[in-house]
């Protein structure tokens, strides 16, 4: 069978089809649940489970406020069931639209795995048979899937991921998390809300250590306080004994044992380029991942684009976030649509998230990034309770740091640690990708008062003032030797 265009993936590559390829024979292939990872067990659904969380810790911490509020118990099948009442019919309605044909007459839904046979030909194995088909364009954009550690015994128990543990039949009285990264964080931080005796089991010093690292060290601080936290835990073997999950392993030299009712596996994602035998369509991969350019275009082992193929998400991006993968779609849809006329993706200023407690929200470059990359920035650092909204809502550790160009003050990069981080970083995020430097907008506009955004602006003031002060060779250096947490102690104290 041959099509015109073969879309592997009903994540964001589901924005592809519409009206302007009502001419075009369309095939559309999805393994999983239709609408992809985000959709049905990643960021949507997390997020509605996080902001029943902070529900139940603002219920638990109302006495701080002066109020009588209490948080006296979770009912999980009801806010499973709620979550999964919004998400599945938005799912099941996907699926629908598509195998209605409204938009593209000639557009076939085949629910199945793809492997290549060929660059252009592909065998889909679904529950009917296997079907080969041809197609003049194949877009790939299979997303990625829950990394399973090396640990001894691991696939021979009962265990939770990421998707799983959403749709679990109860609350377990305590649960191991295994992983330091952005989805153990979240998870961690829900359960615990809800009344779960949590541990974070981490193999390094620090949970998010890919974040800024003064706020990997105020996360992993802020962490220990609100549940249990396992550092430097190098696994070694996972079983259940007497309906317990023990988790042994190594730390400081020493062997322990880990005792909970459950255990979530939470140590990352693996991309799907694995999955479809790429190697025979000549598909380059690296690191995991379909190589691609700044079109989009799939690339061969000499970096050169295989004609007809395109790409996007988690299955080629090392960003494995959902804007980025719609911005990708978007970039995709145009080159499909108008070859003598591509476009380019943008990823100068990509944004991402934590939905933690606290929320994290960043852009950018980081100091640790700066100082490996030769640069000498200017750098501030504003607390939440220096201003008069923090003082409202009574933070005492939240933050927000800048790095910008000294004598320019274009902004370089911008972390937040704290109530709101990922919409006030949003702030820096549209002036970094209209190029607006920090003296351009921090008194180009009026800031509300008292509201979280002055957060933002004295960080930028800081920012001002010490560019000025550099210039007359006064202005805060970056140390040699130095760590993150030093400059941020230096910027603080108005140095």
């Amino acid at each position: 069978m041959h099509y015109n265009l073969v879309i592997i993936g009903s994540g964001s590559a589901n924005s592809i089809p519409g009206p302007e390829f009502a001419d075009q024979k369309i095939a559309m292939i999805e393994e999983g649940t239709f609408g992809g990872t985000c959709l049905n067990v990643g960021c949507i659904p997390t997020k509605m489970f996080v902001h029943t969380a902070d529900l139940a810790r603002q219920a638990a911490d109302g006495e701080r406020f002066g109020l009588d509020t209490s948080f006296n118990g979770a009912d999980w099948p009801a806010i499973r069931d709620r979550i999964f009442g919004h998400i599945d019919p938005i799912s099941d309605s996907g699926k629908d639209y598509r195998e209605s044909h409204a938009d593209n007459e000639n557009l076939d839904l085949y629910h199945g795995t793809a492997k290549f046979v060929e660059p252009k030909k592909l065998e889909v194995s679904t529950d009917e048979g296997t079907v080969t088909m041809t197609a003049d364009k194949i877009v790939i954009a299979t997303g990625s899937r829950t990394a399973i550690p090396n640990v001894a015994g691991i696939h021979d128990v009962d265990i939770f991921n990421n998707a799983s543990i959403m749709r679990m039949e109860k609350l377990p009285k305590s649960l191991l998390v295994l992983g330091s990264g952005y989805i153990a964080a979240e998870m961690a931080s829900v359960f615990s809300a809800l009344g779960v005796d949590v541990t974070v089991v981490a193999r390094s010093e620090a949970l998010l250590r890919s974040q800024d690292a003064d706020i990997s060290r105020t996360y992993t601080e802020l962490a220990t306080e609100a549940h249990g936290v396992e550092l430097e835990f190098n696994s070694t073997k996972v079983e259940r004994v007497d309906g317990k999950i023990h988790l042994s392993g190594v730390q400081e030299g020493r062997e322990r044992t880990l005792v909970a009712d459950e255990l979530l596996v939470a140590t990352g994602r693996i991309p799907n380029a694995d999955r479809m035998d790429v190697g025979k369509a000549g598909i380059s991969v690296k690191g995991g991942r379909i190589c691609a350019d700044r079109y989009q275009r799939v690339l061969d082992d000499d970096r050169q684009p295989i004609e007809g193929l395109f790409t996007l998400g988690d299955v080629s991006s090392p960003y494995m976030l959902k804007h980025i993968a719609n911005h990708e779609a978007r970039v995709v849809r145009h080159n499909l649509l108008n070859p003598e006329d591509m476009i380019q993706v943008d990823h100068r200023a990509v944004p991402s998230a934590i939905f933690g407690h606290p929320q994290i929200g960043t852009v950018g470059i980081t100091q640790r990034t700066a100082a490996e990359a030769g640069i000498n920035p200017v750098v501030a650092v504003q607390k939440y309770e220096d201003i008069a909204y923090g003082w409202a809502m009574e933070d005492t550790s939240g933050f927000a740091k800048i790095i910008a160009d000294r004598e320019t003050t274009a902004i370089l990069g911008c972390h937040i640690i704290g109530p709101q981080a990922p919409i006030l970083v949003q702030l820096i995020v549209q002036a970094m990708a209209t190029g607006q430097t920090a003296r351009d907008i921090v008194r180009s506009q009026h800031w509300i008062h008292p509201a979280m955004p002055e957060l933002i602006e004295n960080a930028l003031l800081k920012i001002i003032e010490a560019s000025e002060s550099a210039t007359r060779g006064a202005g805060p250096m970056l140390p040699e030797n130095s760590t993150e947490a030093d400059i941020s102690e230096e910027v603080k104290e108005g140095n």
